[in-house]
């Protein structure tokens, strides 16, 4: 099977490339570079013998996106493709319509136009927004109490999906909703590493120990958890990869949606504690006023995506720390 991965060489399109490769899929990869660098293609050959063939396209751009499927053929499509800073979508809302949802529709036409008719979906929990209970399951309905534009694109995108296979009886769509997805390749080689400021934790962390980020915010301790902090799912981006292979290998027409996460939720003082033990370094963090929206904990109901894809996740924190470590001692010595 061919696949194109739209945002292949980002954090989560460069390690299910990197999967689906193990698994003999032929990966071809389309990214504007906007987010990620062209040396990832590298990193994916080195750890798997095989370097995708690469276009630099943006979804905004129709003929070469036409360019691109007349002469792929592909099968199918991951979509990955998006920008996805939290606090600049709300500051540049239409910038974040025009590319997620406007680079969509581009490229379902163009599946359309070139008879492709399966596509998984890199979505985000946030299509939840704030259910009133911490444990998140499929069958919720989404949409409400969404705090932030970028959120409003994937339920958007999520709902565009929902209609055309509606309107199209052979389209196969897969929405996988992602927790929090942490830590790198063993390899060392690919790994988180964002051209513009990050926004969510594990990133930050990383930028606080290499000195590039004088100290971590914590925000709010006095939250009702167990030490006060915010609570999440994190998944290691190994296993989140990995359930994109098993969602293409159940693809079905109509829609399916899953949750990819643990399970179980983590506090911050948690993940800052784990990244200390395994980093042998003290993380500079100062505790300042909760952010609007943020909710107490949240966590994947993961049982869909066991009994349906055979899929769950193996790694730990532990192993996303030290996963992490390693890529950042692999990056330094690249500098």
């Amino acid at each position: 099977m061919k696949i194109l991965l739209t945002g292949g060489t980002g954090y989560i399109g460069s390690h299910t490339a990197v999967e689906l490769i193990r698994q003999g899929y032929d990966v071809e990869i389309l990214d504007n570079l906007f987010n990620s660098k062209i040396t990832v293609l590298d990193d994916i050959e080195k750890i798997t013998g095989v370097k995708p063939k690469f276009y630099k396209v943006d979804l905004l751009d129709v003929p070469a996106m036409k360019k691109v499927f007349e002469e792929g053929k592909y099968d199918a499509v991951m979509h990955f493709a998006g920008l996805k800073a939290v606090g600049e979508s709300v500051e540049k809302p239409l910038k974040y319509y025009e590319n997620n949802v406007g680079g969509t529709i581009n490229l379902l036409k163009c599946m359309k136009k070139y008879g492709v008719d399966k596509i998984v979906f890199s979505s985000s929990a946030t299509v939840y927004g704030d259910q009133g209970t911490a444990e998140l399951t499929e069958d919720m309905q989404t949409g409400v109490g969404i705090t932030n534009p970028y959120g409003e694109t994937k339920h958007i995108i999520e709902e565009m999906l929902i209609d055309v296979a509606e309107a199209e009886p052979k389209f196969e769509v897969t929405i996988l909703r992602y927790f929090n997805p942490v830590g790198a390749h063993e390899s060392g080689l690919i790994g988180e590493d964002p051209n513009d400021i990050p926004n969510n934790l594990m990133p930050i962390i990383m930028k606080v120990s290499t000195g590039e980020i004088k100290e971590l915010c914590v925000y709010g301790d006095d939250y009702d958890t167990p030490d006060g902090t915010g609570m999440r799912d994190y998944i290691h981006v190994v296993d989140l990869a990995k359930g994109h292979v098993a969602a293409i290998e159940k693809m079905k027409p109509g829609v399916s949606i899953y949750n990819l996460g643990t399970g179980k939720a983590t506090s911050v003082f948690e993940m800052v504690a784990a990244f200390e033990k395994a980093s042998g370094e003290k993380l500079a963090y100062k505790v300042v006023g909760r952010r609007a929206g943020d909710l107490p904990k949240i966590f994947a109901n993961p049982k869909k995506a066991k009994e349906e894809l055979g899929w769950e996740t193996e790694l730990t924190i532990e192993d996303a720390m030290n996963d992490t470590i390693n890529y950042l001692k692999h990056d330094a010595e690249r500098q």
